[in-house]
């Protein structure tokens, strides 16, 4: 007698990773546009990034696709800048909850600039 044997197929995985993209938007309203990324990104990216202070603070948002995950949070006093990373498609969706930079850590990063400038003259 004969046998059947299955024959499995090997079929590309379908792991494409869709994100939220713009660049240097004013508002998360703006960035609603989605965008099918390579198949080398591998994560979405939301950069979010303030200038200024008080009533004159700027804040500019910007989402893509990217091959690695640069996580950072810097706060050079008057601008701070924060880039947050996820895996999964259309992940980052909110551009502030996860990203803002407070007035607290911006006002301490001032403070401690003063410190030093007063330091230096010393």
């Amino acid at each position: 007698t004969r046998r059947h044997v299955p024959v499995l197929l090997a079929w590309p995985a379908a792991s494409s990773l869709f994100c939220y993209t713009c660049d240097n938007e004013h508002s998360n309203w703006n960035c609603l546009k989605t965008y099918k990324c390579e198949d080398h990104e591998k994560y979405c990216i939301t950069t979010y990034s303030t200038s200024g202070f008080g009533k004159d603070t700027g804040y500019r948002i910007t989402k893509k696709c990217s091959a690695d995950c640069p996580e950072t949070n810097m706060n050079f006093g008057v601008a701070a800048i924060s880039t947050k990373c996820c895996g999964t498609s259309l992940c980052n969706f909110s551009g502030a909850n996860s990203v803002k930079i407070s007035y607290a850590v911006m006002l301490l990063g001032i403070v401690a600039s003063l410190v030093c400038v007063i330091r230096a003259g010393l």
